[in-house]
């Protein structure tokens, strides 16, 4: 099974997969139906003062990954959530969505990089 990400406000490329949004904000214009999400884990998303700072700016980037792999680290969540994604690959996809523009420089690729490298340990 395949950890994904995708953005929001594309078309679902994989609707059997297990969806969890992973921005603290919803995503302007988007109906809770047509999401079509499993859950929505606002509390690993980066926090609101990281968010902020960083604000998509791409030269930010690298010490935005090193700032929410630190608070990913730190978070009471992150463990419940790594097991969640776990428990979800076992039986199938499960896809990471996101909000940002940019499909390249988000939350959610950190956060993918992040859980491959603790599912594999």
């Amino acid at each position: 099974m395949a950890l994904k990400i995708e953005r929001i406000y594309t078309k679902p490329v994989d609707t059997a997969g297990y969806r969890i949004l992973v921005d603290r904000v919803w995503p302007r214009g988007i109906s809770k139906v047509n999401a079509a999400l499993a859950s929505w884990e606002k509390e690993i998303a980066p926090s609101k003062e990281l968010r902020q700072w960083f604000n998509h700016e791409i030269s930010k980037y690298p010490e935005f990954k090193q700032r929410y792999l630190t608070e990913l680290n730190s978070n009471p969540a992150t463990t419940d959530f790594c097991q969640l994604v776990k428990e979800k690959l076992a039986v199938g996809n499960v896809i990471l969505l996101f909000g940002a523009k940019d499909e390249t420089h988000n939350q959610a690729v950190v956060l993918q990089e992040f859980l491959q490298q603790k599912l594999v340990q």
